[in-house]
């Protein structure tokens, strides 16, 4: 689904943001990407979704280049960052709406998909209010909703669960758990590594813009926490 090779990230000559990194994600997989910050993760993320162009490597969606052709990568993946970015302007629905229009998804499927996850995530009601009058919380509820609206094949998300309450947070993994067991498969950063441990299948520790370990969870883990093991490799590396 996934698959990132000999990826580089430079800033300039002296600072190397991402080095030389490797690592695949399959269907299904939902896989924690960890690290301190500052360590490459969202500029990775940021790669993966077309946003930053690379120095060096390859990063494929599918078996496609987002380089060589990004929007048939962009039409599979969905990106939701750690502080969405959304039109103030627009009522909840229109901008759900206003997303639908752009991956010409059908007013039909469009209506199922919007009911669904709002009424998961609790924003139906607000929906004809406008995203200014939002909270965090909210706007990252529905930047959620209109990233599943399109049914994408990749969730790509940099720490999805900041500032959201526990009932939100709880709606998000379960999401994250059916999105994955339906076929899809997910890559997201996070700081919260018991929520990571208890989650994912699969997970990649980065330090310094390299990357120190990657597979899956309990062969990573064995008898131990994650954070002990986060812990120990950082500090040892």
């Amino acid at each position: 689904m996934l698959k990132i090779t000999n990826y580089t990230k430079k800033y300039d000559e002296r600072k190397i943001a991402v080095n030389n990194l490797s690592l695949t994600v399959e269907k299904g997989d939902l896989f924690a990407f960890i690290g301190h910050n500052g360590a490459g993760k969202s500029t990775t993320i940021k790669s993966i979704a077309g946003i930053l162009p690379f120095d060096e490597g390859e990063i494929l969606i599918d078996g496609v280049s987002i380089v060589k052709d990004p929007v048939k990568c962009k039409k599979m993946i969905a990106y939701i960052p750690d502080n969405p970015d959304l039109y103030e302007s627009l009522t909840g629905i229109d901008y759900l709406n206003f997303i639908s229009d752009i991956y010409d998804v059908s007013v039909e499927k469009r209506k199922a998909i919007i009911e669904k996850y709002a009424k998961l995530f609790g924003i139906k009601d607000v929906l004809n209010n406008y995203i200014g009058t939002y909270s965090h919380g909210m706007r990252q509820k529905l930047a959620i909703v209109s990233a599943l609206v399109h049914e994408p094949k990749l969730l790509i998300l940099d720490e999805p669960f900041v500032g959201l309450d526990p009932l939100a947070a709880y709606s998000v993994k379960e999401m994250m758990r059916e999105f994955c067991a339906n076929g899809g498969a997910i890559f997201f950063s996070t700081h919260v590594l018991e929520v990571a441990e208890k989650l994912c299948n699969k997970i990649a520790i980065i330090k310094e813009g390299k990357l120190i370990v990657s597979g899956s969870m309990d062969e990573i883990t064995k008898n131990a926490s994650l954070e002990d093991v986060f812990l120990e490799l950082a500090n040892h590396e």
